[in-house]
């Protein structure tokens, strides 16, 4: 450590790195020197933002929505929200329970910062989103990790979760569809884990729904629709994902109204409220016609056909099939240990993760930054042609390792 980076904050030196940018950006710098490289690394969607959409921001900006816009957002947006909420997935939220923030990453940290207080306890389902742990390190809580593996389809179940569960625990964060893994708790997977969590009424339940509407079972059940811990729920969500808006910086956080409240007065302090052209944008999302969602949908549920059948003829890759969102999760452990044509071993999924960008020139991310080292995540969220060039080289530089 440099004597510059000791001057920073003790916050800001414990914090990891974003893995899932700082491989995005080397990707980009690979391709910027002239490398063709298949980007693998990103978490989001590759369509443009609907027409109907960009046309209500423009006519924001024709409008002259150009000041400061409410610290909680627009009422017209919150009630579109809790007007989505209540319709889509049968939760009764006021829009003074609503917060928009910039982004679902802001709205999931504004409540974090909230709730969590020094020694608080917040459990987290691993795989697990990247930022999720250096949120609760953030707030100066305690990680709590619950590791399930592929063989359970990455999903924990009530045992683990119980045995997790101590006095100090003030909140979990669970992820369904998942980031990193693609997977879906089912209506009766969740009602089992709410029977534990209804036996601890401190602990507040945050909810990461963002990958909602990129799901291909058919069904959404929202932890908000349990009433046994319905008045503890937070939902996570925005419009990144559904609507191919990741730019436009709109997400929110649906609250029990004292947590609302405080979330608003955190907010203030530091970002005050959302742009307010992306408000404007976002309201028409969820206002206007929802075909778009469902094509997008559809395309990421043949692009998720296509990854796995590809992955799964690779020798080594162990390979499941993710229910939603747009990741593959594959175990790479068959892998630990081999040896690159340079000489260089792969010790670990990170090694294997700088293997195949320096080798294949395909980004992934190592599984160690989602809490699960072994595993590296393949993004999908590219073109049918893109995907079969990227597992071709994979399976390509794979098959020049040698033990």
């Amino acid at each position: 450590m440099d004597n510059n980076t000791q001057q920073l904050s003790r916050r800001v030196q414990n914090l990891a790195v974003s893995a899932t940018l700082a491989m995005s950006q080397k990707s980009a710098e690979l391709k910027a020197s002239g490398v063709d490289v298949i980007n693998l690394s990103v978490g989001e969607p590759d369509f443009n933002t609907p027409d109907h959409i960009k046309a209500a921001a423009r006519r924001a900006i024709d409008d002259n929505f150009s000041f400061y816009s409410p610290v909680p957002g627009f009422m017209s947006l919150r009630k579109a929200v809790a007007d989505k909420l209540s319709r889509e997935n049968a939760l009764s939220f006021a829009p003074e329970q609503i917060v928009v923030g910039n982004g679902a990453k802001q709205a999931l940290c504004n409540v974090v910062l909230t709730l969590v207080n020094p020694g608080d306890e917040v459990v987290i389902p691993v795989p697990a989103w990247v930022s999720y742990t250096e949120m609760v390190k953030l707030a100066e809580g305690t990680p709590v990790l619950v590791s399930a593996g592929i063989d359970s389809d990455f999903k924990i179940t009530p045992e683990q979760l119980e045995a997790a569960i101590t006095p100090a625990t003030r909140a979990i964060i669970i992820c369904s569809p998942s980031n990193p893994t693609g997977s879906v708790y089912s209506r009766d997977e969740l009602q089992a884990l709410v029977a534990v969590l209804a036996r601890h009424p401190r602990v507040i339940v945050i909810a990461d729904e963002i990958y909602e509407h990129i799901n291909f079972t058919g069904s959404f059940t929202s932890l908000g629709s349990f009433p046994e811990i319905a008045d503890r729920t937070v939902i996570i969500n925005g419009v990144s994902k559904a609507y191919a808006m990741t730019g436009w910086r709109i997400g929110y956080c649906a609250a029990p109204l004292w947590l609302a409240k405080g979330v608003t007065k955190l907010q203030g302090q530091y970002t005050s409220g959302a742009s307010s052209i992306a408000q404007k944008a976002a309201e028409a999302a969820y206002t206007g016609p929802q075909d778009c969602v469902a094509e997008m949908c559809a395309a990421f549920r043949r692009r998720r056909d296509l990854v796995v059948k590809l992955a799964s003829a690779i020798p080594g890759l162990k390979v499941n099939r993710p229910e939603g969102a747009f990741y593959l999760f594959p175990e790479v452990s068959a892998y630990m240990g081999t040896t690159a044509p340079d000489g260089s071993v792969i010790a670990t999924s990170g090694d294997l993760a700088m293997y195949l960008l320096r080798e294949a020139h395909v980004a992934t991310v190592d599984g160690a930054a989602f809490s699960a080292p072994g595993y590296i995540r393949l993004s999908y969220a590219t073109s049918d042609e893109a995907i079969r060039e990227a597992l071709a080289r994979i399976a390509d530089a794979l098959a020049r390792l040698r033990k």
